[in-house]
């Protein structure tokens, strides 16, 4: 490796919008903030809801939905 080419990396403490903290390895030498972590995310907390747009769940349902309880039954 070369020297003086890398950035220093400091530990830095994170702060979300939620109340969660944590510390990492970062090239910022101050405390970063953020809006979403993974202890808030919808999608790691399993909160997520899904959006039907035009009704394409329910078309996927109307079209699969018959072959997938065959295979449930077998």
């Amino acid at each position: 490796m070369k020297e003086g080419i890398h950035p220093e990396y400091h530990e830095i403490t994170v702060t979300c919008s939620c109340g969660n903290e944590f510390n990492t390895r970062s090239v910022l030498s101050k405390p970063l903030h953020i809006e979403v972590c993974s202890s808030c995310h919808p999608f790691y907390t399993g909160k997520q809801k899904i959006v039907d747009t035009a009704g394409r769940v329910e078309k996927f349902n109307q079209k699969y939905g018959r072959h997938l309880q065959k295979q449930a039954q077998t």
